[in-house]
């Protein structure tokens, strides 16, 4: 068990799952901030409702005042204290007040100082504890709460008026109103609970929806997961349905039928190729093997010189092919040339034009170049390459073999043209398969393994170049571009 499994456990492996838990997650952090905004802004609103509410309050209590008649205990909701100079009872209290017995001493302070009348004043002032606050069902005594007050000069009253209200002519009163919380903390407590619900099964419908969204998503996904786990090398010619939506799941069907395609390609070519190669192992087998059972049938009457030179050939045959074949093994599994090695490809061609041997017919070969041409590779690889193009041109020239070679800008182009019965334009890309060979070229005495232009442009490929056939009216016209190695005097 790997080590870092059982710290994963709580994380779901299932793609639904986790899309419905991120998306749940992503929802719960949104709400959460939307709550709380939302919890703040109701408590404000809330706040301001209840401060509204003690305003109206205190203006009815010092109308109520203005007129001479003290105000009764049951006309109020918010607690509410009138206080004067020189009188160390409340003049009128209520709404809660009653529970700390400001009959008796008032709970509030007493103006210090007169006030404009008319003027509102709102500040925080602490509620004090009295032996009497048990009955404190708002639980304001020893806390600090938001009071209004507003003045009254009781010598603009009248003397009938003060003397209704129960104060001298020189007092000044003081209409207390406490704004109580309640409201604001109702409204917020309410809402939370409101967005709590909500925001629950909210939550679960979010998940919910996107897992069940996700799995039908990704139906096409296990279609095709289902369909390729049957595609096997040996046959791969299974294809995905292609969604007609056009989103990414259409763009993964399309690349892996591409995929496909192409693994059944290389599977087909591959069986070619083993077709090929075991036909064209079986050819040279058999009639080696039977050359040798028919000498040893007839050991008296065979041309024992001859035999033996007939098995040679078609040993030398075997071996050049399974030297070939290993080649291209090899190339097929080689990574590109990027070695500092630099070969003269002008050099190259001169020395392979006067070495070549040209003993079987009346060739002329010749190499025609101006000046040195530089390409980065492996010398061996270059003289193979060249080589295949010679041999190929060789076996289908009629009188001359003529190799040009140029530098042309970044590259070095170097051309085989022989004056053979050229190649038809419909097979100009198919004599650089393996084993092909075309209708005037079957003798297997004269045509070679058929692999010689294939390797050919498997190297020119490994070193970063192209291998073409060149239209030309007149025979056979290979065509090799390659990098061009800059020289040290060139840089």
């Amino acid at each position: 068990m790997n080590a870092t499994e059982p710290r994963r456990r709580w994380w779901p492996r299932s793609v639904r799952a986790r899309t419905a838990l991120a998306a749940a997650s992503t929802a719960a952090l949104i709400l959460v901030a939307i709550g709380w905004w939302l919890h703040h802004d109701v408590y404000r609103q809330g706040t301001r409702i209840a401060e509204k509410q003690a305003e109206q309050q205190l203006w009815a209590l010092v109308d109520q005042l203005n007129e001479g008649v003290v105000p009764a205990h049951r006309d109020t909701v918010l607690p509410y204290e009138v206080v004067a100079t020189g009188r160390r009872a409340a003049v009128a209290y209520g709404g809660g007040m009653d529970a700390f017995d400001p009959g008796t001493r008032h709970v509030l302070p007493a103006p210090a100082e007169a006030r404009e009348p008319g003027s509102l004043t709102i500040l925080p002032l602490r509620i004090p504890m009295r032996d009497s606050s048990s009955r404190d069902r708002f639980g304001m005594a020893g806390r600090t709460r938001t009071v209004m007050f507003a003045d009254i000069s009781a010598d603009e009253l009248g003397s009938d008026k003060v003397a209704a209200l129960g104060v001298t002519t020189d007092a000044h009163l003081r209409v207390y109103v406490v704004v109580l919380p309640r409201t604001a903390e109702d409204m917020a407590r309410t809402t939370d609970l409101l967005l709590l619900r909500a925001g629950l099964v909210g939550l679960v419908l979010i998940a919910a929806v996107t897992y069940f969204a996700v799995r039908i998503a990704l139906r096409p996904v296990e279609a095709i997961r289902v369909l390729t786990a049957s595609v096997t090398a040996t046959d791969p010619r299974e294809r995905v349905t292609v969604p007609a939506t056009g989103h990414e799941i259409t763009a993964l069907a399309t690349t892996i039928n591409a995929t496909l395609q192409r693994l059944d390609t290389a599977a087909a070519q591959q069986r070619r190729f083993v077709a090929d190669a075991a036909h064209e192992l079986r050819s040279p087998l058999t009639t080696l093997l039977a050359s040798l059972e028919v000498a040893l049938a007839y050991p008296e009457r065979t041309d024992w010189p001859a035999a033996a030179t007939t098995a040679a050939r078609q040993t030398r045959r075997l071996q050049a092919l399974a030297e070939d074949l290993l080649l291209l093994a090899r190339l097929d599994t080689r990574t590109p040339v990027t070695g500092p090695e630099t070969v003269d490809l002008t050099a190259l061609a001169s020395r392979l034009t006067e070495q070549y041997p040209l003993t079987e017919r009346p060739l002329t070969l010749t190499c025609d170049s101006t000046a040195p041409a530089h390409a980065h590779g492996n010398p061996d690889e270059y003289e193979r390459l060249l080589r295949n193009l010679i041999d190929n041109a060789a076996r289908h020239a009629a009188h001359r073999i003529q190799i040009t070679i140029r530098n042309q800008d970044d590259w070095v182009v170097l051309t085989v043209h022989d004056d053979g019965p050229g190649v038809p334009a419909e097979d100009a890309e198919r004599i650089f398969e393996r084993f092909v060979r075309l209708d005037d070229a079957r003798s297997r005495d004269d045509g070679g393994t058929g692999l010689g232009l294939a390797i050919a442009r498997d190297l020119a490929d490994r070193h970063g170049g192209t291998l073409t056939l060149a239209p030309r009216t007149l025979g056979a016209c290979f065509r090799l571009r390659l990098p061009r190695a800059r020289t040290p005097a060139e840089k």
